[in-house]
């Protein structure tokens, strides 16, 4: 298939996520796998499946003309938004402790289904519904609807409230913007394991500041508020309560004021246990909660002078009670259950769970492989994946469900006593461009990067022409993209390769899997270490590719690596020719306090530290061009930040270009508008450089929307030609 077939596939597969099996369970003796999967690779709708006896059935779908698209709850979107959910219908569950019985929410209304047979069935409740849960012995469900958490039998009877909010904004059961956003954490309500109380997270946002998300293309529709605790500012006040199925209810007692974080919160065999961390995250502490007072007590305790680093799934307690925590020894994060300590070498990423005394954790000795790994008594520290690739997995009753995204996609296995009994099948759709990275490790500190090169490019060829390059970074905490995995990023730089581009994709420092000090050495600057890692894997790249054209280079790039794209062409434009800058935080002010107090402290405090990380106060610098992209909608990186920028850049008298996506967040969900998108950034990058389309011909001889559909005289939504308007060029979407 054509390259030129990869934007509109890759917006009709939801970046190739349609299709691919995920949100795995396990029943306790191994027998029974549940997931969701959508109905193929362009079907966005979820569907609910079980796997058992080495067969799938469909166990759920949304019923009825329209279902999948039933109005879903305010509460479910920001959930979703957080999740970063692409799909529609049955998008998450939750099953009693046997996988018997299933509870899900489709349009706000409250669906259950029993694995053992029967169709799904609906069950009465109180209001739109947010959250449902079982009881471990699958009798009742816990549901939240206006902020109330509610108890109902399974059956439909006895619906109730445990606990109702005292006022408009307080709820609980659910989480918080922080919570969800940069912990987490997406849910507020726990079962204890007999089924006769819960443990629930009261959320109360009255001190915090207030977001209004308006649709500037639908101005009759009213504004969306959110609670948004801006860097500096008050964040919401959240606490837990024990609450018994016979009305009694008990606060859970910690030092708020000085813990104000819920960062996790289990409840297994040997009680609550409490993860809290400090509001300059230098201090986590594990607690145990008794059950009957409230009353906590200090497990563990963990400090850093820069942060501690939050361990995905971690501390939790294996059977016998071993608590699994993280520490950091020998520049590595590794894993302690008990006495037992994951090697000197191996980063620990995450933790995936526990089975009996068996601890299932994934993490790399490499930053290109993420595996997963299990330590236990009897077998000490062992690796359970094979191949290339990033996986992740669920255990249970012996039972493995290894999950891998590998270089030829997506695989599945269902695996028991180390053999393969099983395998779940992926339904995405193949990528019209598949990726063909060169893997390099570059300089004194070892940079990991990935090349991607046109197909048949031949650099020895009498008529080869050196390649302009393009910077398709993120780079920053959280997120690897220089893995050997065939991941949605890949695809694009690729695809941006086939275009007559060298594509040059580098984790550089804060980014993951490298360790801690690696990852901390951005405390108090984000830019200024991470952009110096980009130019020194170019040039190193360059000297060792010297078909690379350094006199034509961009940079593009989306959230963090949009800030990284803009602070590039600003601050380095002897490097950087032309940029695209999307969803690009430009003043660090305006991200929320857990995220960004982690890496740059309380602006109030330490104000030079913000001031080094926004590229804003760069604006007069430009003399490269720049597109910045950002949807309206975003309520993660609102819009105000390219606006800011916009506003900086037009005071300096800096021509540059602004795409505005209307009702788009963080997330571009619109098919036409993602595939429109990089034929759009490919459009301004060919006419940055003052370069040809990949039949050799100028960019500026050509009509704008020739060929793509974009442009005035498209027959469908794509792209308005440039509007010059006080030096700045506005392109808006239709």
């Amino acid at each position: 298939m054509s390259a030129s077939a990869f934007p509109r596939r890759f917006a009709r597969t939801r970046r190739f996520s349609l299709g691919v099996p995920r949100n795995f369970s396990v029943s306790p003796d191994g027998s029974r796998v549940l997931f969701v999967r959508t109905g193929g690779g362009a079907d966005p709708v979820g569907r609910l499946w079980l796997w058992e006896g080495g067969r799938e059935r469909l166990l759920a779908a949304p019923h009825g003309a329209g279902a999948a698209s039933r109005p879903v709850p305010a509460e479910e979107l920001a959930r979703r938004e957080r999740a970063r959910e692409q799909s529609v219908g049955v998008v998450a569950y939750a099953a009693d402790r046997e996988l018997r019985r299933v509870v899900y929410a489709l349009g706000g209304a409250l669906w259950a289904v029993e694995t053992d047979g029967g169709a799904p069935f609906p069950v009465s409740a109180a209001g739109p519904v947010v959250d449902p849960r079982p009881s471990p012995d699958g009798e009742l469900i816990a549901y939240v609807t206006a902020g109330e958490l509610r108890v109902v039998g399974f059956d439909g009877r006895g619906d109730r409230p445990l606990a109702v909010p005292e006022g408009p904004r307080v709820t609980y059961g659910l989480t918080d913007h922080v919570s969800a956003e940069s912990m987490g954490r997406l849910r507020g309500h726990w079962w204890a394991p007999d089924g006769r109380a819960l443990l629930a997270a009261r959320v109360d946002t009255s001190a915090v500041r207030r977001r209004w998300i308006a649709d500037p293309a639908h101005p009759e529709r009213r504004p969306r508020e959110i609670a948004y605790p801006e860097a500096g500012t008050p964040n919401a006040d959240v606490s837990l309560h024990l609450l018994s199925l016979d009305g009694r209810r008990t606060e859970v007692l910690w030092d708020r004021a000085s813990f104000e974080y819920l960062v996790a919160v289990d409840w297994d065999a040997h009680g609550p246990l409490v993860t809290v961390q400090s509001r300059d995250q230098r201090t986590l502490r594990v607690l145990a909660v008794d059950p009957a007072t409230g009353a906590c007590r200090v497990l563990h305790e963990r400090r850093d002078p820069h942060w501690v680093e939050l361990l995905p799934g971690a501390p939790c307690r294996t059977a016998s009670g071993l608590l699994v925590r993280a520490e950091e020894s020998a520049d590595t994060r590794r894993l302690r259950v008990g006495d037992t300590l994951t090697p000197a070498g191996l980063q620990v990423t995450g933790v995936l769970g526990t089975d009996g005394e068996e601890v299932l954790f994934t993490g790399c000795e490499d930053p290109v492989e993420e595996h997963v790994w299990s330590i236990g008594p009897d077998a000490g520290c062992r690796r359970l994946s094979e191949g290339p690739g990033v996986y992740s997995a669920v255990a249970s009753g012996g039972t493995v469900v290894l999950a891998g995204l590998t270089p030829d996609g997506h695989a599945v296995t269902v695996r028991r006593g180390g053999r393969v009994v099983g395998r779940i099948a992926s339904l995405a759709e193949e990528p019209a461009v598949v990726p063909r990275p060169v893997f390099l490790v570059q300089g004194e500190r070892r940079l990991r990067s990935a090349l991607f090169l046109p197909s048949g490019y031949d650099p020895d060829a009498p008529d080869a022409r050196p390649l302009p390059v393009l910077l398709d970074p993120y780079s920053g905490p959280g997120l690897r993209l220089v893995v050997r995995a065939r991941t949605w990023p890949a695809c694009v730089s690729q695809w941006f390769a086939e275009q007559g581009f060298a594509v040059l994709v580098t984790d550089g420092r804060g980014t993951p899997g490298r360790g801690p000090a690696w990852e901390k050495e951005i405390r108090g600057d984000q830019l200024t270490p991470v952009l110096e890692d980009q130019i020194d894997a170019l040039r190193a790249t360059a000297a060792a590719h010297p078909y690379l054209d350094l006199g034509r280079v961009a940079i593009r790039g989306w959230s963090f690596g949009g800030t990284l794209a803009a602070a590039a062409v600003l601050r380095r434009p002897d490097v950087f020719h032309a940029a695209v800058a999307g969803a690009a935080a430009t003043d660090q002010r305006l991200y929320d306090t857990h995220w960004k107090e982690r890496y740059l402290g309380r602006p109030d405090e330490e104000p030079e530290n913000y001031e080094r990380s926004s590229p804003i106060g760069d604006a007069h610098r430009l003399r490269r061009p720049l597109l910045l992209i950002h949807g309206t909608a975003d309520d993660n990186v609102a819009f105000a930040h390219v606006l800011r920028l916009s506003a900086a850049l037009l005071a300096a008298g800096r021509e540059h270009t602004v795409l505005p996506l209307s009702g788009a967040g963080h997330l571009v969900a619109d098919e036409t508008v993602a595939e429109r998108l990089l034929d759009f950034q490919l459009r301004f990058l060919r006419d940055a450089l003052g370069i040809g389309d990949a039949d050799g011909r100028s960019v500026r001889d050509r009509s704008p929307g020739a060929e793509s559909g974009v442009g005035s005289g498209a027959g469908h939504r794509g792209v308005e030609p440039a509007v010059e308007h006080r030096g700045v060029r506005l392109r808006m979407p239709r």
